[in-house]
């Protein structure tokens, strides 16, 4: 059989970067066996051997970050200044996990009529992670911290366009002392992941990405009954009241949607404004797309890059033509740059409203979206009108009227006041609805892939 390889490609100029031969069928089965075997002995360490291991992971990340966000910028075209943020941000989550997860694991003592009862949390086994290319370093860290920390092995299946990026991850552990196949790189194409979740090896499954192709993962899962966490894709709304301060909520929106050339699933997507403040919002808002510098992603002046790849940067402008035709009002951009590169102009959209692509479905690139609502009321009802609810912002200077408004109304897995959509090791992340499930991060990401046993004593 001919040899199948992966192309990595640079979407600033669409010139090959490297091609990586992808895993036979026995190479599969031979890691899948080797994971294995890596959990039955890391399972058996204490915590003080796993902080260690993660303390180790943050320093080799550390080592050498600029050749490390220099490939994610050359895979999927990351400006980056943003590439190197995220190894960064890798490398804090790693030791927060390290110092902050041993006591989310401790056994936890609970009264009843036994001599002794508690609850200890024990790992299940390898966890397959299927990862997307967006963020091709945290996506994976974030899911490694917890996995690994609660004692189990991990595979990743990562997005084909950053392949270099998921072997330069296996690097990282090697260079860290990691235990031999506790984490592999699985270079397989998405038709070979059923075989690999349906494998004994593999016990539980974490998957990022879109809600279609989350959907197969969760029914390949659930036939073979296996644990999921599944976070999917979204379409953050951004609610400006009528007493926001317009300038902050501005600013917010621009850099929560524009962050990583809008391809980001907690990117802000809506804009949702009162009509009060619609016109002075979007006067606002316009000036700065305008402004929004894009090009070469190596540029440290270029907020903008290219998108991943020219497939989705299409799909994107058919979306935007969509809308158009539908009645949404182009303020700016709109269209495909001339020459080579993935590039996509900086768009604004407003008069936007249901039965558009823009307010239906998600945008995964540098376009936003304007949508008026009549009042409070009305802002919150456009909200939750969407299939999605991963992530959500409100602003007002009504703090705590803001405050009751995001925890009881918004259909989200989280809302934040006057402040971006961000994740955080401290806390827990995840959404509902077409958002998936289970949460990342936290104490709680730690309680997803474990064997919550009760123990009695008499």
């Amino acid at each position: 059989m001919k040899d199948q390889y992966f192309v990595s490609a640079n979407p600033a100029d669409g010139i090959e970067i490297a091609r990586y031969k992808m895993h036979s069928t026995s190479q599969v089965i031979s890691a899948q066996n080797k994971a294995h075997k890596a959990y039955q002995s890391w399972s058996q360490s204490n915590m003080k051997e796993r902080s260690a291991l993660l303390i180790r992971i943050a320093k080799a990340i550390r080592t050498d970050i600029e050749k490390f966000a220099q490939l994610a910028t050359k895979e999927m075209g990351k400006p980056i200044a943003q590439s190197r943020a995220e190894l960064e941000k890798c490398a804090k989550t790693m030791d927060f996990y390290a110092k902050e997860g041993p006591a989310f694991l401790a056994d936890e003592i609970v009264k009843t009529d036994a001599k002794k009862s508690f609850v200890s949390y024990q790992p299940l086994g390898v966890v397959l992670a299927i990862m997307p290319w967006n963020f091709p370093y945290w996506q994976v860290f974030r899911a490694m911290a917890p996995i690994i920390l609660s004692g189990n092995a991990m595979l990743l299946k990562h997005a084909s366009n950053v392949s270099g990026c998921a072997l330069t991850i296996e690097k990282i552990l090697k260079k860290a002392n990691a235990p031999k196949n506790l984490f592999q790189t699985l270079l397989i194409s998405s038709a070979d992941i059923a075989d690999v979740i349906a494998s004994k090896e593999v016990s539980a499954v974490t998957f990022t990405g879109s809600t279609v192709a989350g959907r197969k993962v969760a029914s390949i899962a659930a036939q073979n009954l296996k644990k999921q966490v599944l976070e999917l894709g979204g379409s953050d709304a951004y609610i400006v009241l009528e007493d926001a301060d317009v300038d902050l909520a501005v600013q917010t929106c621009f850099d929560a949607r524009f962050i990583n050339t809008g391809q980001s699933c907690v990117a802000a997507k809506r804009f949702i404004v009162v009509k009060k403040l619609r016109k002075e919002f979007e006067a606002k808002m316009l000036a700065k797309v305008q402004k929004a510098t894009f090009g070469i992603p190596t540029n440290e002046s270029n907020l903008i890059g290219p998108m991943a790849r020219i497939d989705l940067r299409d799909e994107l402008n058919q979306q935007v033509e969509k809308s158009i035709k539908a009645g949404a009002k182009l303020l700016c951009g709109g269209f495909i740059p001339e020459g080579n590169g993935a590039y996509y102009a900086p768009t604004l959209l407003s008069n936007v409203k249901k039965g558009m692509p823009a307010y239906d479905e998600e945008l995964f690139g540098p376009v936003a979206a304007i949508l008026e609502a009549k009042d409070e009321k009305d802002a919150i009802k456009i909200a939750n009108d969407s299939e999605y609810g991963l992530g959500s912002a409100i602003f007002s200077k009504n703090k705590k009227h803001a405050e009751n408004i995001a925890r009881q109304l918004i259909q989200a897995g989280s809302c934040f006041v006057n402040v971006a959509v961000h994740s955080d090791p401290r806390l827990p992340f995840g959404g509902i609805k077409n958002s998936g499930y289970g949460r990342e991060l936290s104490s709680y990401a730690l309680r997803e892939f474990v064997n919550i046993k009760t123990v009695v004593v008499q």
